[in-house]
């Protein structure tokens, strides 16, 4: 179930599936891995122009709200405003094999795009409670199969890809997306979120803005990892917001900062031992900030694009807001009861006693 259709009160006009894949050209990928009680992990791959598109630059920028995590591939994104790479996440433990899946994969496909070198960006949230992240479930292999499962329309959600084994708020977490429309004078442009959310304290929790998590039932006294005991919140949440507004890459920067607000809004004060790590991007302006070898051919050209005055920004800003919220709920309500390693177990949201915790205060559409 999504958010919407528990009768959550959301603001704003969402795309057609309520997903990042709302942007024209965006295809979302796969592979879910769960296997015996230890495997439950897995693979997300986002490509900002599909299969097709691989090498061809979007404007871009980056902010880390927390740098308890990893992202690869960010001082490239941050020197030449662009990304031009699928954005695959995963596991803490396994962002070498996907990185290195990632490289196979354009090598197979795309030999054109910069055969000396390639800089993949790989990014990961923990999910170590549920799955042995100290294995080698995953391969490279399986970041190309989810290349290659990418796809456009509806997006599967909760305990999927890379969010396979991710815990939110103390309930089970994982993979979610929402969208949102912003009409632009005469145009209309998508804004898009996908989240791979593992963060948050159960006592965080905000249901359009009502503290559910505080009125909810208390879950199982704290696990340990080993013999440390991890902390409420720990965890990580990666956010990727794409939109097909022309925009220059600061102020796609712009975007990613927004993300957190977004967060904020179900809640989350933000772990020390949360790794929130956010990425935007802009697919107009084809073509433009390109960076390949110059032609020996005594040409000097030149690039231009096209985007929003930076004075009108403020609808964009809210767009990426309400799809960020909106995405962590979709986790939340779209994601099953998990056990998994040592027998842990992480338990789904309970819908019903949300839906009349609402409803006791008014909050239901």
């Amino acid at each position: 179930m999504r958010a919407r259709e528990l009768g959550i009160p959301l603001p704003g006009e969402p795309g057609p599936w309520n997903a990042i894949t709302d942007v024209p050209g965006i295809e979302v990928g796969y592979v879910t891995l769960c296997e015996g009680d230890d495997v439950r992990t897995g693979v997300t791959a986002l490509l900002p122009r599909g299969r097709d598109g691989v090498g061809m630059p979007c404007a871009a920028g980056l902010h880390s709200f927390n740098g308890n995590g990893e992202m690869t591939g960010t001082a490239w994104i941050e020197e030449s405003g662009s990304l031009a790479v699928p954005v695959l996440i995963t596991n803490t433990y396994a962002v070498g094999p996907v990185h290195r899946g990632v490289v196979e994969w354009v090598r197979a496909n795309r030999r054109d795009m910069a055969p000396e070198w390639l800089l993949p960006v790989v990014t990961e949230t923990w999910d170590g409670h549920l799955n042995d992240i100290h294995g080698s479930a995953v391969e490279s292999r399986h970041a190309a199969a989810a290349i290659e499962a990418a796809a456009s329309g509806p997006v599967e959600e909760g305990c999927v890809g890379g969010g396979t084994g991710m815990r939110c708020y103390g309930f089970k977490g994982g993979s979610g997306t929402a969208s949102r429309v912003v009409e632009y004078g005469e145009d209309r442009y998508t804004v898009g979120a996908f989240v791979q959310a593992n963060f948050g304290a159960r006592r965080e929790l905000v249901v359009a803005g009502v503290p559910v998590g505080r009125e909810l039932p208390d879950g199982p006294a704290p696990e340990t990892d080993g013999e440390r005991q991890v902390p409420p919140g720990a965890g990580s949440v990666i956010v990727v917001v794409a939109t097909d507004a022309p925009l220059l890459p600061g102020q796609c920067e712009a975007l990613a900062r927004r993300a957190t607000l977004g967060l904020a809004r179900t809640g989350t004060t933000g772990s020390h031992f949360s790794g929130d790590i956010f990425l935007a991007f802009s697919t107009a302006n084809e073509g433009a900030l390109t960076s390949t070898f110059p032609e020996d051919d005594g040409s000097a050209p030149y690039e231009s694009m096209r985007f929003v005055p930076w004075g009108r920004m403020d609808p964009f800003y809210g767009a990426v807001v309400e799809s960020v919220e909106e995405a962590v709920l979709n986790v939340l309500t779209g994601a099953h009861a998990m056990t998994g390693r040592a027998g842990h177990h992480v338990p789904a949201l309970p819908l019903d006693q949300v839906s009349a915790l609402l409803a006791a205060r008014g909050a239901v559409a």
